[in-house]
């Protein structure tokens, strides 16, 4: 949606097509007719239209005949999301995208005005170099509404961070705690498993995923509590949300899961 906006800031009326309601559409089209690998975009993504507009006048249940026995022709299902940017969504997993943008902004001046973000002179390129990330992933899984993300377990996090402890109950409510608590071994394995549900929850929030972004991170930040306290080294992290900015930081006696004796 992102890119498609960028797509259609200020692009020409003529690019745009006069009576097409989808101008991303238009757009593509246009550039095919002179960019072979916009062209061959535009042929995959008719044939993913057609596939999707038979299925959908298939009876409930139903397949087509030709898909029995052949696996060339399997037709993919697609989401009403997907079929809405079908054009981004086909480039961007046959790993082209950048291409045809930076083909677009090469030849900006056939299809945008001259303040279109496309036609800037620094602006353009640098939508064509930040799409080439994205063109390299292998979208073998894409993410589905009952699927937002596919980091791994917080137990595999948890290993993978060097934090031991009991495993607590993964459907058990854990809160961060406090940077002056002191791990009591009198309390037997109820303290044990709150430490390693917090200290498990402290780790997927250093992850992406569907709630939170980690903007940044960076580890041995010096904290200094009291004036007469030697200073803590630990890791500082900024996490976007969709309400706010969170920054955390966590002393590296607790991410490593050794707070000892010490308060």
């Amino acid at each position: 949606g992102v890119v498609e906006a960028c797509l259609l800031h200020m692009l020409k009326r003529r690019a745009a097509g006069f009576l097409r309601s989808d101008k991303v559409a238009a757009l593509f089209t246009k550039v095919g007719k002179t960019y072979v690998i916009a062209g061959d975009i535009c042929k995959k993504v008719q044939e993913l239209q057609q596939q999707a507009e038979s299925r959908k006048n298939q009876p409930n249940g139903q397949e087509p005949l030709k898909r029995q026995g052949s696996t060339t022709s399997k037709a993919p299902v697609l989401t009403p999301q997907a079929i809405k940017h079908i054009w981004v969504r086909t480039a961007l997993i046959e790993k082209v995208l950048d291409k045809i943008v930076q083909y677009i902004v090469d030849n900006c001046s056939k299809y945008y005005e001259k303040e279109a973000l496309l036609a800037d002179p620094v602006c353009g390129p640098i939508l064509a170099s930040l799409l080439v990330g994205p063109c390299a992933l292998e979208y073998t899984k894409l993410k589905t509404a009952d699927h937002y993300w596919t980091d791994p377990s917080a137990d595999e996090l948890v290993q993978r961070h060097r934090i031991h402890g009991v495993h607590g109950r993964q459907d058990s409510p854990s809160k961060r705690p406090a940077l002056g608590i002191r791990k009591r071994h009198s309390s037997g394995s109820t303290s044990e498993d709150r430490f390693a549900a917090s200290a498990r929850e402290y780790v997927e929030s250093l992850h992406q995923n569907s709630r939170t972004h980690l903007l940044y991170g960076k580890n041995n930040v010096l904290v200094q509590p009291k004036d007469d306290l030697e200073a803590i080294p630990g890791y500082l992290s900024l996490h976007q949300s969709a309400e706010s900015l969170t920054l955390k930081w966590t002393p590296n006696q607790l991410m490593n899961g050794t707070l000892g004796d010490s308060e």
